[in-house]
């Protein structure tokens, strides 16, 4: 079972989640608090496993509320809990997952919806958080460990960069090939490059190769050459200009070139 701890200012929102969660089951027990300060209070002495957060509330807004749980619940004994992100608003998405929500939920939330955000947080279950030591945090940050905020059908959600092949760009704006599909981002090519740094490979002005799941490159009937990358059916071209650097890298990586 999950425990979890309902925030929202509004008494009629607090009534209808409780009602939701009534009705997805596996939640128990549930807490109410009905302003960030109280939310703090609340966890501080009763920690829960996930807590649905109002972002527009008086006083401290949802956003703080999760900033300051993440920096204040740390340790083994008392880690932080999973956030999903419950409000009218769309605009502060970005800014949720940087607080490293685990869900953005647009109100009004349905039951299906809700499920799957909390399908989501019981990945990261007790034990697991329990596990959380100084050097588990420091990794979350660092480049392997890191996670884009990206927009899909189903709305704002999280892409961890260990599931991204590779970045494309048409026209404005930039995706990012992964393990399921595509993902849309906010960044640039340009700024993922410099952010990503030796972990990804220019082979084309529209393209970037996460290099970890680089295993080679073809030769295509065309002439044209192609990266090899893992659970990729076709990798992106790559252009003359970067071709020379490519096979570099890949040489000195030992990785074969299939041509």
């Amino acid at each position: 079972m999950m425990s979890v701890m309902v925030v929202d200012d509004e008494p009629l929102a607090r009534q209808r989640m409780l009602r939701l969660l009534a009705s997805v089951g596996e939640v128990a027990p549930v807490t109410e608090a009905e302003n960030g300060e109280q939310a703090l209070s609340c966890f501080a002495e009763t920690p829960v496993d996930v807590v649905l957060l109002d972002i527009e509330m008086p006083g401290i807004n949802g956003l703080a509320v999760a900033q300051q749980l993440m920096a204040r619940h740390t340790s083994a004994e008392q880690p932080a809990p999973a956030v999903i992100f419950c409000t009218a608003y769309d605009e502060h998405a970005i800014a949720a997952f940087e607080a490293q929500a685990v869900a953005y939920l647009l109100k009004p939330v349905t039951r299906d919806k809700l499920r799957q955000a909390l399908a989501r947080a019981s990945r990261l279950n007790r034990a697991q958080l329990n596990a959380l030591d100084a050097t588990a945090i420091a990794e979350r940050n660092s480049v392997d460990g890191r996670e884009f905020c990206a927009r899909s059908a189903a709305g704002m959600q999280r892409l961890p960069f260990s599931q991204v092949r590779y970045f494309h760009a048409d026209n404005k704006y930039v995706s990012a090939v992964h393990t399921g599909g595509e993902l849309i981002l906010d960044d640039s090519l340009k700024e993922l490059e410099d952010q990503l740094g030796a972990a990804v490979q220019r082979v084309h002005r529209n393209a970037l190769v996460v290099w970890a799941q680089v295993t080679g490159m073809r030769r295509s009937a065309a002439g044209r050459y192609r990266v090899v990358l893992r659970d990729v059916d076709q990798g992106p071209v790559i252009s003359r200009r970067h071709l020379s650097a490519f096979k570099a890298r890949l040489g000195q990586s030992g990785q074969g070139s299939g041509d």
